[in-house]
């Protein structure tokens, strides 16, 4: 099996298996992200290669993979064609396969529409974990998100409505002091809209090399605090009127969360005043990011 460039996978595809589908991310102008800054340029691995790497993946761990997951920043900007190809042959491949994943920006689902959606759906893809980061149209396009609140919403209506599982993922922190409440509001506004399978919560860290942490070196961008990104948080659940998976699985939140909303939206906010009332000193250091 070969790899190229950095390989990242979400915390809950631990136990997935690593096929590499694309290289790179083909958007790339994410203020916050360093992953792909300094290359390799976006490119999509030949299905036959992707093939093979499954073959041998079989060969070395037997046919009994139950998940796999499809590096790297952006598969679903494949051609539509190309990725149905490769989840049919993995379903072939590995008879008790249970699920397909990929990472997958609004913008590229957006242009593939609700058919090419369902044709991935039949061809086995069965889960697509997405960077909403905000609902906040100042706030996406102060980052360079390349996409809009509307056209997030109208990708993730394609994903779930073709009957692929949606993760969402929302970042704390990242509308700055100054629109804060704005962030909040308008990504909870989005979610309601999408209700998606699954909310994950991180919380932005500025990394090495990357356009936002010059901002904040600057002066240009004032990140909020733990109490400020707790306050906000809790704006965000508040305002949930979704049908969702909650979880902040990641090491770069002030506290845990874990549980399925309506039902649980108590027991969040009970959690959320009672880390209010700590002092923030109490809460892990102020870091940068280096991966």
């Amino acid at each position: 099996m070969r790899y190229e460039g950095p390989i990242y996978r979400p915390p809950s595809e631990a136990d997935s298996l690593l096929i590499q589908a694309t290289v790179g991310c083909p958007h790339n102008r994410c203020t916050f992200c360093m992953v792909y800054k300094n290359g390799p340029r976006f490119k999509v691995r030949p299905v036959a290669d992707i093939k093979e790497d499954l073959a041998e993946a079989g060969n070395r761990y037997g046919r009994d993979i139950r998940r796999i997951f499809l590096p790297a920043g952006n598969t679903i900007a494949m051609k539509t064609d190309q990725l149905c190809r490769v989840c049919e042959y993995a379903r072939d491949l590995f008879p008790n396969l249970e699920r397909i994943t990929v990472y997958g920006s609004s913008q590229f689902i957006f242009q593939k529409g609700p058919d090419e959606m369902k044709r991935l759906a039949a061809a086995g893809l069965t889960r697509i974990h997405v960077g909403l980061e905000s609902g906040d149209d100042e706030t996406l396009n102060r980052i360079k998100k390349g996409t809009t609140k509307k056209q997030q919403i109208a990708a993730g209506r394609y994903v779930t409505e073709a009957g692929i599982e949606l993760s969402e993922y929302v970042m704390l922190g990242i509308a700055g002091t100054d629109r804060s409440r704005e962030h909040a509001r308008e990504t909870a506004d989005a979610l309601n809209a999408i209700n998606p399978h699954f909310i994950r919560l991180r919380t932005f860290v500025p990394k090495i090399n990357t356009p936002l942490l010059e901002e904040i070196q600057q002066g240009a961008f004032e990140m909020p605090g733990p109490h400020g990104v707790l306050t906000e948080t809790a704006q965000i659940i508040e305002n949930l009127t979704v049908t969702s998976n909650l979880a902040s699985d990641h090491y770069t939140n002030y506290i845990n969360l874990e549980g399925r909303l309506p039902q649980d939206r108590t027991r969040f906010l009970e959690v959320l005043a009672a880390a209010l009332k700590r002092d923030e000193s109490e809460f892990r250091p102020f870091f940068i990011g280096t991966q």
